[in-house]
């Protein structure tokens, strides 16, 4: 039986006009900014914070993943189809692809089967053009960087400290790191510098994480550039950049409008990666969903440990949000790998790696109920799952007092997650969430990281290399203790070695140095060698991709 690919099934689709779709929300249509038929930005004027308190939040993450990750976005729009199918009103908030992965390894990042997001195309690609101004803004920081340093007007910047890098949306490991400013002195400063890619600026952090366009400009001034020569801090303000960058911003900050295949609304908007930064939506887009819906369905990248513990003590702290659920994806595939599974024997039943593999997603359960908040694992199902093994799970998360449901929004949209969203329902009427963060943000750095290291992924302790205890001295000079911890950690396991799978334990974690990122208000501990410019495999993604002369494409999923 041959399967329409992700991309045919959403060319088939008949595609409702956006308007038709912003008026299921309430919204006037003249509050729409039109991006052509089935794309519009929202004004921020439409957040309410009386509804956003009111209505239902519903985080979608997972446990650790295989490389091929096991469908959160999948998850995430079939249970939104599902909850509208069984009377709920529904939208599903998600993050902006990245071009970078499209191109490389995912080949598109909108959803699968009959769970997607239209136009996918355009979702996948330049979209309303967010990522672009955001890294025009990055950019622009860039360039004034550069240009004080040979200006009469100088701050006295040493070139030695400057942190700030360049962005571009594609994977491209010959940016990682480069030499400017070469030719002479009308040519600059010779200087390093690298590109990061677009996903982990500090300015797509900023954005996910403003509450308004004041808000915004006050972030993107308050950006940590480096020191004087006289060992004095400098900032994006002191160059005066951050109207500049706002005003490249100014559409960039709306969040964007487009529909499900089954024609239900769904907002996108911010794209920040979950390994490297905090893995989840604008906090404005998730109250805009909440604003004009009874239930709110987002996802958060990654695993659990790195996505939903960034959305839960980052995210919904600084926001004031409180979900009252988490549906926790799990793969029989996933499974089996945790269970030592080769990457051969993915797609070959074996009860008995399936039972040693869940240890992962236990603790994964252990973790989700620290915030006060309680699990749902949705197991999205593959046609290679054997019924004793999907049993097992259902039956093993029950004797943990945890509904666990067969997700099959792939195959079969809205009517394959309706048992899911039922046991969602079910979650947020009948157990009461007391949702609260694992730690206090005014606590003292280490010990926030330490007490992520150790009740999230169950290291015994953290040590801390001699550049991170230097980082350490210049957190505390600077002032900036009060930030919220922003792990960047390998996705691959719960510790900082990808190699240990399943549930490690008696290990531990080495903080190798501490970023700072002053504007979001990240203290960002590395673990580990942390890309943040991805490189292209071998066979990219983007040698299976085609255009005929009609415009439409093929190979994008």
């Amino acid at each position: 039986m041959k399967y329409l690919t992700d991309i045919e099934i959403a060319q088939n689709t008949d595609l409702q006009h956006i308007q038709d779709i912003a008026v299921k929300l309430g919204i006037d249509t003249d509050d729409l900014e039109l991006y052509g038929k089935y794309k519009a930005k929202l004004p921020l004027h439409l957040i309410d914070e009386e509804k956003v308190k009111k209505n239902n939040l519903v985080l979608v993450t997972a446990l650790t993943p295989t490389p091929a990750g096991e469908g959160k976005t999948t998850v995430s729009i079939g249970l939104t189809e599902g909850l509208n199918k069984i009377g709920k009103q529904a939208t599903v908030v998600l993050r902006e692809p990245s071009l970078g992965p499209v191109f490389g390894i995912k080949g598109g990042a909108a959803g699968g089967g009959y769970s997607q997001v239209v136009p996918m195309e355009d979702i996948n690609l330049h979209f309303t053009g967010d990522f672009n101004a955001i890294e025009k803004a990055n950019n622009l920081l860039s360039a004034l960087i550069d240009n004080n340093l040979q200006s009469s007007k100088t701050l006295n910047l040493d070139p030695r400290t400057i942190l700030w890098k360049r962005v571009i949306d594609m994977n491209d490991r010959s940016l990682r790191q480069i030499t400017i400013g070469l030719g002479g002195t009308a040519n600059g400063i010779p200087r390093e510098d690298g590109f990061n890619i677009t996903p982990a600026s500090e300015v797509m952090a900023i954005l996910c994480m403003a509450t308004g366009f004041e808000d915004l400009k006050e972030r993107l001034g308050n950006i940590f550039i480096g020191f004087t020569f006289d060992k004095e801090p400098i900032f994006a303000r002191d160059l005066k950049a951050e109207n500049a960058m706002a005003i490249l911003l100014k559409d960039a900050i709306k969040p964007n409008l487009v529909q499900t295949l089954e024609k239900n609304p769904a907002i996108i908007h911010g794209g920040p990666f979950a390994n490297i930064a905090q893995g989840t939506n604008t906090i404005m887009a998730t109250k805009m969903g909440l604003s004009l819906s009874e239930y709110v369905v987002t996802e958060a990248g990654f695993g659990a440990d790195l996505g939903a513990e960034k959305f839960l003590d980052i995210k919904c702290a600084a926001a004031g949000l409180s979900p009252k659920a988490v549906v926790l994806v799990a793969t029989i595939r996933a499974l089996r790998h945790h269970g030592g599974a080769s990457s051969a024997e993915l797609n070959t039943p074996s009860l008995e790696k399936v039972q040693k593999g869940f240890a992962n997603l236990e603790k994964h359960i252990e973790n989700i109920r620290k915030f006060k908040v309680e699990p749902v694992v949705a197991i999205n199902s593959f046609v290679s799952d054997s019924e004793e093994e999907v049993q097992f799970i259902i039956d093993t998360c029950a004797k943990l007092g945890v509904q666990a449901v067969r997700s099959e929004g792939w195959a079969k949209g809205g009517e394959g997650t309706k048992d899911l969203a039922r046991a969602v329902v079910d979650v947020v009427d009948n157990k009461a969430a007391q949702f609260k963060p694992i730690y206090n943000w005014k606590s003292p750095v280490t010990e926030k990281i330490e007490t992520i290291a150790r009740e999230i992924y169950g290291a015994t302790r953290v040590d801390y290399d001699k550049k991170a205890k230097l980082n350490l001295r210049r957190i505390e000079r600077l002032g900036f203790n009060d930030f919220a911890i922003c792990m960047a950690k390998t996705q691959k396991s719960f510790s900082d070695n990808e190699s240990l799978i399943g549930r490690p334990e008696n290990f531990v974690i080495t903080v190798r140095e501490i970023e700072i990122a002053a504007g979001a208000k990240f203290i960002i501990p590395i673990l580990g060698k942390m890309m943040r410019m991805p490189g292209l495999p071998s066979t990219p993604a983007s040698e299976h991709m085609f255009i005929d002369n009609d415009g439409k494409i093929s190979g994008l999923s």
